[in-house]
């Protein structure tokens, strides 16, 4: 029988797609919900689409720096946790040899090897001390070395995807003169990125993305209609 070469194909990419994915959620559904709401007040105001452009630009300004730092902080984070578990298991493998080779063994032992088995493993892992602490890290600890440079990667990836979602349900406030007829195009635009977004987030995540798109579309139009609702109540 001709063997068939196994390609396993697995996305990787799991940081971007968590940083697009919390920029541009966050930059879809907060800026609607702002719009919607600012819709509800201008139009009691008779003020125009002139403080809703206004306040959403503000708020894309603001909303994709806090986002941006937020993830710089977060990746900054990661980095300085994992440079002390580093330090820790260098000193560790000096001072608590014995707990350290058996903290070893026991990797092994759960994966179901006898000792005469895992004998020879251990010490081969345990004879270098950057491959013991390299061990301990990602099987004991679950830790990966961070990328140096994804903290400032982190920051422009959400920023950026913070203001293109921002800017996919201003636009018809941009665009249009009357505010009602904005708001309905405002809606239909931006539940349709939504729903595209969703789905696009559930095929690289795992979620069927028509589900993934629905559940989008929920969240983004439940939070924009509760802003609607409250500013006509308060307006």
């Amino acid at each position: 029988m001709p063997s068939v070469e196994h390609v396993e194909k697995h996305f990787t990419a799991t940081a971007a797609v968590r940083d697009i994915v919390i920029g541009m959620s966050d930059g879809l559904t907060v800026p609607f919900a702002l719009a919607a709401g600012l819709t509800s007040a201008a139009a009691a105001l008779s003020k125009g689409n002139g403080i809703i452009v206004t306040a959403g630009f503000a708020e894309i300004a603001a909303g994709s720096i806090a986002m941006g730092l937020g993830g710089y902080l977060a990746a900054k984070t990661d980095m300085e946790h994992y440079a002390s578990e580093l330090d820790r298991e260098y000193r560790e493998t000096v001072e608590l040899p014995e707990i350290e080779i058996e903290e070893v063994a026991k990797v092994f032992r759960d994966y179901g090897l006898s000792e005469t088995q895992m004998e020879p493993i251990v010490t081969a892992i345990t004879s270098d001390q950057k491959k013991w602490v390299d061990f301990m890290m990602r099987f004991e600890l679950g830790l990966e070395p961070p990328d140096p440079a994804r903290a400032s990667r982190s920051a422009a990836t959400i920023a950026v995807s913070y203001i293109v979602g921002g800017l996919v349900p201003l636009a018809p406030y941009i665009i249009m003169r009357e505010i009602i007829p904005a708001l309905w195009v405002s809606v239909s635009v931006t539940l349709l990125a939504l729903f595209v977004f969703g789905a696009i987030k559930g095929h690289y995540t795992g979620v069927k993305p028509f589900r993934g798109g629905l559940q989008t579309v929920l969240v983004g139009g439940l939070a924009a209609a509760t802003a609607f609702f409250i500013a006509r109540l308060i307006s």
